[in-house]
């Protein structure tokens, strides 16, 4: 990171969740470490197997951790945006990165090399503590993501995800997908087909009516009594 942008660098990880709280001091010593990322629409950050040499905040756009199956069935495990952090995991145990990670839209992100970043950390107590509680919240997630794989049909999951999707753009009555169906689909743990004939069953039964990529949630009773499984 250059002197000249260190200033926005210093602003920007003061208010990732990773990083709040720490002095100006840390944060500067966090700000030198980083290395400027860009990535195009589909390009790869790392493969599932590579070598974990460090972590990622992302600064702007979307990238998608993920998995391929032996038959080339993906599966999106996150999604990660603006100030949020992912791979840090491999970065400290030294381990392999587990799941592969690509763009979804041209994005920009902050490298922390691995063996710089260890060393500030034995230095620094309270961003051990920070870093503690980005576990724990990633393991909610992944809680959450194996609750809606194993417990939840499609219909359950697209209902479960629709109703997020209101809860993030303010309750609204009409949403805007987030993803392209097919990326959704991986998401969701199926198959562009089966979510297509999903849709399509939630409209008839009248739970939805969708226009290109908006979703205007009509039932949302039903919605929720299609997630608890009822």
């Amino acid at each position: 990171m250059t002197s000249d942008h260190l200033p926005s660098c210093i602003e920007f990880l003061s208010q990732t969740m990773m990083f709040q709280g720490l002095p100006v001091e840390q944060l500067a010593e966090l700000a030198k470490l980083a290395i400027d990322q860009s990535y195009d629409k589909g390009e790869i950050l790392f493969h599932q197997g590579d070598e974990g040499t460090g972590f990622f905040v992302v600064r702007s756009g979307r990238i998608k951790v993920f998995k391929l199956s032996a038959d080339g069935k993906e599966q999106i495990l996150h999604i990660f945006g603006a100030s949020d952090h992912f791979a840090e995991v491999p970065a400290l145990d030294g381990e392999c990165y587990p799941a592969a990670a690509a763009a979804l839209e041209k994005s920009k992100v902050l490298f922390f090399p691995r063996q710089a970043f260890l060393q500030l950390l034995e230095q620094q107590p309270a961003l051990a503590i920070n870093l503690l509680k980005s576990f724990a919240r990633h393991l909610r997630l992944f809680a959450h993501l194996v609750d809606n794989l194993v417990l939840r049909e499609v219909p359950g999951r697209l209902a479960n995800y629709l109703l997020s999707l209101s809860e993030q753009q303010r309750n609204a009555e009409t949403v805007e997908l987030d993803l392209p169906k097919g990326q959704l689909a991986a998401k969701l743990g199926t198959i562009p087909e089966t979510l297509s004939r999903v849709f399509a069953k939630l409209n008839r039964e009248g739970l939805i009516e969708t226009e290109g990529s908006q979703v205007k949630l009509l039932d949302r009773d039903r919605l929720h009594q299609l997630v608890s499984g009822k």
